[in-house]
Order: C-alpha cells, then sequence, then structure tokens
C-alpha cells in the first residue's frame, strides 16, 4: 500500500514535484488533511489558512509548468515558529504583547526558503518569548506529555506530519529538546550559519534558527538553503563510518536510567555496524559550561526583553517576569567571566574531541516529561550552545512511558558538514 504524501521526507517530495510525479496542490492537501485530522488534540500552530496555502501550492503548479521553478524545495510546504518574522501572516512571538503584530518583511531565513520554492504553510507555536512559558501544544505521541519548547509547535508540527520541515530558534535547548521529546530529526547550526535577521532576539550570543525534519538527508537539504551551503546536499550520500566518542557528561546522574543505556546501546551498536572509537576525556574546566551558557543566556535575555520588561510588564508571564529580574541582578562581571569561559573552551576544543569526528551525548534528561506547565531542562544543550557546536538529535529507542528518546550527534563548531555526513550514517544504522 503506498504511503501517504504528508507521511514522506521532504527530499522525496521535492524531488516528486520535480519530476512531475504529484503537484504542490496534491501534497499540499494532504497535509492540511493530516492538521485537520489531528490539530484539535495536538495544538502546533498559532495560525494557520488552508485556502491559503491551496492556493500559493496552485501558483507554484504554474510556475513549475511553465518551466520557472524556483529551486530545490519548490512547491515544498514547509512551518514557521512564531519568534520568525513573515510579512504575510501574524508574527505574535508568543506573547498578547503582540497579538497584532505584522511584521513588514520575512525573515532572512524564511526568505531563502521561499527563494529555494517552499511556502510557508502556518506559524507554529513558541514558548513565551522563545523563554521557559509553554503555549498550549502538547505532544503527538502523548498529549498529557510536554513537546518540549521552546520550539514546540516546530517539533509536533513534524512529529504529527503536519509539515515535513520545519524552523524553530535554540538559545540552550530549543530545537534539539524538543526534537528528542517528540521523536523527530533536529539541526542546530554553527554559530551565524544561518542568518537571524528578522529573528527576535533574546540571546545575540547565543540564538541559533534550526530546522525539523524526519531525516537527516532532509536536515541538509534544508540547511544547505538556509547557509548558502549547496554542497551540503550532498554530504548524507557522502557517509562513510565516523570516528565517534560519547559523554554521559558529568551531570550524567541527572539523565534517566533509560537515556543512560539508550546512550551506550547506541554507541555499542554503531561500533558493530563498523564505526571508529577514539576515548573521550571530559576536560574539568568544562564543568563550568554548564552554569555560564545560563548565565549568559538570562543576563542577555532580560536586557534583549527590557522593552517588554519596562512597559508591557502585565502582559508577560510572571516565570518570564522573574527571570528577567534574575538576569539583571547578574554582575557584569560574572557575565563576561561566563562568556570567557565559553571561548578559552571553545580554542581547546579539540581537547574534548581528540580524534573523533563527532561525540554522541544526551538531547535531554530523558524522555518527555508528564504535564504542560514546563518544557522540559535545557541542562544537557547547554554546554554545546556555549561551545557553540554544531549538533543534531536523531531519535532512538523509548523510555519508561513509551515515548521517544535518542541521542545528540555533536560536531566541532563550523563542521556542518562533517555533522550531516556522519549523522545520516549514524542515522541509517541506528534505524537498522
Amino acid at each position: 500500500m503506498r504511503e501517504p504524501l504528508h507521511r514522506l521526507s521532504a527530499t522525496r517530495l521535492a524531488q516528486m514535484i520535480a519530476a512531475g510525479e504529484v503537484t504542490s496542490e496534491v501534497v499540499t492537501r494532504s497535509f492540511i488533511d493530516a492538521i485537520h485530522a489531528r490539530e484539535r488534540q495536538v495544538q502546533a500552530f498559532v495560525w494557520f489558512d488552508a485556502d491559503r496555502a491551496i492556493a500559493i501550492a496552485r501558483e507554484l503548479d504554474r510556475l513549475q509548468a511553465n518551466g520557472a521553478r524556483r529551486g530545490p524545495l519548490h512547491g515544498v510546504p514547509v512551518a514557521i515558529k512564531d519568534m520568525i518574522d513573515t510579512a504575510d501572516m501574524p508574527t505574535t512571538y508568543g506573547s498578547p504583547i503582540y497579538a497584532s503584530h505584522r511584521p513588514p518583511a520575512d525573515a532572512a531565513a524564511v526568505a531563502l526558503l521561499v527563494n529555494a520554492g517552499a511556502f510557508v504553510l502556518g506559524k507554529t507555536v513558541t514558548a513565551e518569548l522563545a523563554t521557559f512559558t509553554p503555549g498550549p501544544t502538547r505532544n503527538p505521541h502523548n498529549p498529557a506529555h510536554s513537546p518540549g519548547g521552546s520550539s514546540s509547535g516546530s517539533a509536533a508540527a513534524v512529529a504529527a506530519h503536519f509539515a515535513p520541515l520545519a524552523l524553530g530558534t535554540q538559545t540552550a535547548g530549543s530545537v534539539i529538546r524538543p526534537a528528542s521529546f517528540c521523536g523527530v530529526a533536529g539541526y542546530k547550526p554553527s554559530p551565524r550559519l544561518v542568518p537571524r535577521a528578522g529573528v527576535k532576539p533574546t540571546s545575540d550570543t547565543l540564538d541559533e534558527v534550526g530546522v525539523f525534519a524526519h531525516t537527516v538527508e532532509d536536515l541538509a537539504l534544508a540547511a544547505s538553503v538556509l547557509a548558502l551551503k549547496p554542497a551540503w546536499r550532498e554530504a548524507p550520500a557522502q557517509a562513510n563510518a565516523p570516528t565517534i566518542a560519547w559523554t554521559a557528561t558529568p551531570q550524567a546522574q541527572l539523565a534517566s536510567p533509560a537515556l543512560r543505556e539508550t546512550l551506550e546501546r547506541a554507541a555499542q551498536a554503531l561500533l558493530h555496524a563498523g564505526a571508529h572509537h577514539t576515548e573521550l576525556t571530559w576536560p574539568r574546566v568544562f564543568d563550568g559550561l554548564f552554569e555560564a551558557q545560563r548565565v549568559v543566556q538570562v543576563y542577555e535575555t532580560a536586557r534583549a526583553l527590557g522593552p517588554e520588561f519596562n512597559y508591557r510588564r502585565d502582559k508577560l508571564s510572571q516565570r518570564l517576569v522573574d527571570m528577567i529580574e534574575q538576569g539583571r541582578a547578574i554582575r557584569t562581571i560574572d557575565y563576561l567571566e561566563a562568556l570567557q569561559l565559553g571561548r578559552a573552551c571553545a580554542a581547546a576544543i579539540d581537547s574534548l574531541f581528540g580524534a573523533a569526528d563527532v561525540l554522541l551525548t544526551f538531547s535531554a534528561p530523558g524522555e518527555a516529561p508528564k504535564g504542560l506547565d514546563s518544557t522540559g531542562d535545557p541542562l544537557f544543550n547547554r554546554p554545546w550552545q556555549l561551545l557553540g557546536c554544531a549538533s543534531l538529535h536523531l531519535p532512538y529507542g523509548t523510555g519508561e512511558a513509551g515515548l521517544p528518546l535518542g541521542i545528540q550527534v555533536v560536531a566541532r563548531p563550523g563542521d556542518d558538514a562533517r555533522l550531516f555526513s556522519a549523522g545520516a550514517w549514524i542515522e541509517k544504522h541506528l534505524r537498522g
């Protein structure tokens, strides 16, 4: 029996549209049907217009029929986190302060996708101003559990097969952690490879635009467009057995037993499949990265959201007010020391990686927590974010409640092409 279109990968859909095997309109209607079937339960979208999506898909089909394909994503729908500006639909940043906000232009990342032929299917729920107060989105695997955050709607939309690709943002773990909780693939790029113009800032040092999809191949395809790196499209096909190391980090006791076992099991499966192994020693100086990232994030967020705090405080959640006040109380010298530790450790990154191409570690402390009042703990994302490492989440295994687990694959800063190559090999052998 043929698999429904909305369950196919973005890469396959783009190939089928390009070959004339299916139209963008038919593909889009398949996703719309999936949204109508489950969106009331999942609540991934803050804005969605089915008629608009069909009209755009028809126009893209007309362009293709006239020999005017726009690029490698022609006709593919994408979902966009509501922290990322879109000119022809609302962008509310997950806050009542911006309930009627209509940006004058698309964010650069959205423009790059559109120029490559994709179109925006809808805007997905974000936690309040991309921080820690969750929106209404539920985990598609079990609606009583968190989807993670702050890119909750984007992760859930891909997991529920509402969209083949979705953009999110990450400041601590807002792509990798919800990808883990929702059981999809996620990518957080090295710093400044994907443009951030038109993304509501919360931390200039740490904010990045990331991607959710079902496969590493799809992540590489989207990233090749977003970073203007066409060669990245080919990286998954060039996958060879990588040299790997793995670390539970000094915070291992805070990961669930099932997750600790999953990391070890994944590493052993990859060695059995032919991956090369090198030992890893965690440098003691890297211990401070967990707290240093938190200091940088909270200090910078307090200043980035200063206008909202000063003039619209009554429309902020108490949780965000408390976070901003905490950030305003951090001494500048402590902030500068946290930045310096991150830079010093990044300069010494080889003392951690050694001969490894990539490291395997945790994406989150465990499976998605029960309840919708929290997006989960970004603890295991913090050091890699401050270091500027490129990272992937790959689903693998399940926890005690039957919800998805997985591993985080981490590469050196700037080594995104190798990350896609190694990640595709790892994905193939873990799925096998």
